[in-house]
């Protein structure tokens, strides 16, 4: 009988065990889809009516403007390691400067509203970012200044949008606050994407 207890528990310990692995993976893959997910029970919890179109946008904007920002630090982080051209290296290392900053303070914003913020890159970035990380030498560092280009693109959009569209004070006055950085990297990331290339 003890025998029978002791196999169960390390059977129950074994599965909670792997449970909590495979949690702790799909937790950090669908980052974004998770605080998306924890945000929409928060909002139905509060009741439907509670949260207007505008507070749906801020909510919205913070999760994709966080996602945006982890994945600018991890791409920062591989290029400081893999690229071969010193200003792509200096470039990353302003990415991660900038982007952690930003990162930090949206972060303060959103605890204090109640928004569950992604803790790593989507799974779209993510592959992004797996892409990236298998080039080498001028490769990759052309593959980064791409990255960097077309990503903040997509950002300064995001952020024009938010700046205009959210109500949330706070979360505007940061997209409005945020602008100028990010267009000064895309103008940055520019420059070097057409000087690396030739």
């Amino acid at each position: 009988m003890k025998k029978q207890v002791i196999m169960f528990l390390f059977a129950a310990g074994a599965y909670c065990f792997q449970s909590c692995d495979s949690n702790s993976n799909r937790s950090a893959d669908d980052s974004v889809e998770y605080a998306t997910e924890q945000n929409e029970n928060a909002r139905q919890g509060q009741g439907a009516t509670s949260m207007n179109a505008g507070e749906d946008a801020g909510v919205d904007f913070a999760v994709k403007a966080a996602d945006a920002g982890l994945t600018e630090v991890s791409a920062g982080k591989i290029a400081q390691d893999k690229a071969q051209d010193q200003r792509v290296k200096d470039f990353a290392a302003m990415m991660i400067q900038d982007h952690s900053k930003a990162n930090e303070e949206l972060k303060a914003i959103a605890a204090n509203k109640n928004i569950t913020l992604p803790t790593a890159p989507g799974e779209s970035h993510q592959k992004q970012i797996g892409d990236l990380n298998s080039n080498t030498g001028a490769e990759f560092d052309q593959e980064f200044m791409d990255m960097m280009v077309d990503n903040h693109q997509k950002t300064i959009d995001l952020f024009e949008d938010a700046a205009e569209d959210v109500k949330d004070p706070e979360l505007r006055a940061f997209a409005t606050k945020t602008l100028p950085s990010l267009k000064k990297h895309l103008q940055e990331a520019e420059k070097l994407e057409d000087a690396i290339d030739q």
